[in-house]
């Protein structure tokens, strides 16, 4: 059963963004979502949730051997073509539930044993979840929070996520516009990701760890290589490199997945190859980088993307 018990209600963040006419992501779309309007991201006020579970496939430091607490959240403000979750970013898969109830799924976590809470794609609701977890933590949350994002954020956002968030998780998928534009259809998209990105470096600082090598605190910057963009995502690793050095930790990822979303796009429609993704490691060692993680393995595959089912929602 649906529970509306936040329906009504006029949220606003610290930086008064409110919902009524929505300017928290770049698209700055002024959709009235308070009053039941869908914004860009094809959510409203409400929110919706397809999956709350411990996660076991982000990077290690994040996940460990307990599981990293994900909240999977519908919608998306980027609408990626590549999108390996697109069962719920574009906004058709998801149960409605109060903020009350995102508060109370996050003790669950906890109680399940997360080392930290990891809300993924959450920007659109951002403004709800800081509400979730000003509820959750006066009733005993003390897990480390995890933001999952895509990066294209506006960093006034970000900026109203200070001491709520802990870990920032952003990709950084585009330095070229023309790329952002043909995949995402977000011109503009990387001067966005390197303003937020910066932001969340100064709220953090350097990376800190717990006795198991659990992260507590800091930044990394996630870049899933898309293939025939290899030079692309050198200049993004060179950038976050000369930019950040061995503050934030910069993950390549080369698990790209060609699925339905990009049959109109025949550059997209293959793996990355072992060759062009070791190149590309190679590249960043040259660079001397050295907080990192790398993927090994058969990581192109669907049976990584998690079913989303409404468990623990």
């Amino acid at each position: 059963m649906y529970d509306k018990r936040h329906e009504g209600t006029v949220i606003k963040m610290k930086n008064e963004i409110s919902l009524s006419a929505c300017s928290i992501c770049p698209r700055e779309c002024k959709v009235n979502r308070e009053g039941g309007k869908k914004g860009y991201c094809k959510e409203s006020a409400e929110l919706y949730v397809s999956r709350a579970a411990l996660h076991m496939w982000e990077e290690p430091c994040i996940s460990g051997e307990e599981g990293s607490g994900a909240v999977f959240f519908s919608g998306c403000a980027m609408g990626c073509v590549f999108c390996q979750n697109h069962q719920i970013s574009d906004g058709k898969v998801g149960k409605l539930i109060s903020i009350e109830r995102l508060s109370e799924i996050f003790l669950e976590l906890q109680q399940q044993g997360a080392n930290n809470i990891n809300l993924v794609t959450p920007s659109h609701y951002v403004v709800q979840v800081i509400k979730a977890l000003k509820l959750a933590k006066a009733k005993g949350l003390t897990l480390p929070i995890v933001y999952n994002t895509s990066g294209y954020e506006k960093k006034e956002t970000i900026e109203s996520l200070e001491g709520y968030v802990d870990i920032y998780l952003p990709d950084f998928k585009y330095m070229d516009d023309a790329l952002a534009t043909r995949y995402s259809k977000a011109n503009g998209y990387s001067a966005y990701a390197k303003e937020a990105i910066a932001e969340m470096v100064r709220q953090t600082g350097p990376a800190q760890f717990d006795e198991r090598g659990i992260m507590t605190k800091g930044v990394i910057v996630r870049h899933l290589a898309l293939p025939g963009a290899e030079e692309d995502s050198k200049a993004i690793i060179k950038y976050l490199y000369e930019t950040f050095g061995d503050t934030i930790y910069i993950s390549i990822m080369n698990q790209f997945t060609p699925l339905e979303g990009v049959k109109e796009y025949p550059e997209l429609n293959r793996t990355i190859t072992e060759e062009e993704y070791d190149a590309l490691v190679e590249y960043a060692i040259d660079l001397g980088v050295e907080n990192g993680f790398i993927q090994e393995g058969e990581t192109a595959k669907e049976s990584f993307i998690p079913a989303f089912d409404y468990e623990g929602v």
